[in-house]
């Protein structure tokens, strides 16, 4: 009998959360889709919880796969999910964006109070090279549909700008010369050593995994390369953040007119858990030096997780 009392007491104890009200905020009310529709400028739909859809297909674009011209229906598609939270709502997307894009897409989240939570391929052999940014954001839900227009705005733009996509990101291409990596290292606060006509500057932190703390030597790095000549070179690199970090760095380089090229995770099971964002961007050698100390230095303003080993180097 006792047994029979314990097993019923889960079921029991949910149906009474739910009769006092504890349910989650978005279940209790629905968003409006008419409201989403038009500030977002796109026909919504409403799934079966309540959660309102947008969509706009990649038609503008032929795209082959691995030799196949890939119809959009095949994984070409942008999307944006809005469920009502508290009294606002949250939104959550994804973006079909080529390669000279992505900036501008970027700046539009961000003008838009949204968040950039990925930017990754999902095809190989793919012409031209197709990306997908993630998006998500919290507020109210006409605004959030509003920053998800500006975001697909943006790429139409670019699009009715150049009808196919671009093949660089333009100017010059730096060429082998010398670079000086105690100016580097001076504006960045770390040293730039020289091998094979790269200054490159290394950032370590530590973490834990599987019950042992780890580190610099197995990849929990902040690196930049500096490739080229001071009077023109090219920076590459990889940011180590943690969840509450993100959004700072990838703001700081795109303010800093650095182009983010990545972001993604490294590992799984890491603790505290690691995002990484991949970087590029060209001119004089000191200037890349000072966008990436812009960067370093929206990291450090977080003052979150961060080994006390490691804060130094974040340090001015």
């Amino acid at each position: 009998m006792n047994r029979c009392l314990s097993r019923l007491s889960l079921p029991l104890a949910l149906l009474l959360a739910l009769t006092l009200g504890s349910a989650p905020a978005f279940a209790a009310r629905k968003l409006d889709p008419a409201l989403i529709g038009e500030a977002s400028g796109a026909t919504p739909s409403v799934a079966e919880d309540g959660v309102v859809r947008i969509g706009w297909s990649r038609t503008d674009v032929t795209v082959t796969v691995d030799g196949m011209a890939l119809p959009p229906a095949a994984g070409l598609g942008s999307w944006a999910a809005f469920a009502a939270m508290g009294d606002g709502a949250m939104v959550m997307g994804d973006t079909v964006v080529f390669q000279d894009e992505v900036d501008a897409a970027m700046d539009a989240a961000f003008a838009h109070e949204l968040d950039v939570t990925a930017l990754h391929n999902h095809f190989f052999y793919d012409s031209p090279k197709a990306y997908f940014m993630h998006i998500g954001g919290e507020g109210a839900p006409d605004a959030l549909a509003a920053g998800v227009k500006a975001v697909w705005d943006a790429i139409r733009a670019v699009r009715a700008d150049r009808p196919r996509p671009a093949s660089g990101f333009g100017g010059a291409a730096p060429v082998a010369g010398d670079i000086d990596a105690d100016a580097l290292a001076k504006i960045v606060g770390h040293p730039a050593p020289i091998a094979s006509g790269v200054a490159k500057i290394t950032i370590g932190r530590t973490g834990r995994m599987h019950g042992q703390e780890i580190g610099a030597s197995m990849g929990l790095t902040t690196w930049a390369a500096f490739s080229g000549s001071d009077a023109l070179a090219a920076i590459d690199g990889d940011f180590i953040m943690t969840a509450e970090e993100v959004q700072p760095v990838l703001r700081a380089l795109r303010e800093a007119g650095l182009h983010v090229v990545a972001l993604h995770n490294h590992m799984m099971g890491e603790q505290p858990g690691f995002y990484f964002v991949h970087f590029w961007g060209k001119g004089p050698a000191v200037e890349l030096a000072h966008s990436l100390r812009r960067a370093l230095d929206a990291q450090a303003a977080i003052g979150k997780a961060l080994a006390p080993s490691n804060a130094a180097h974040l340090s001015r």
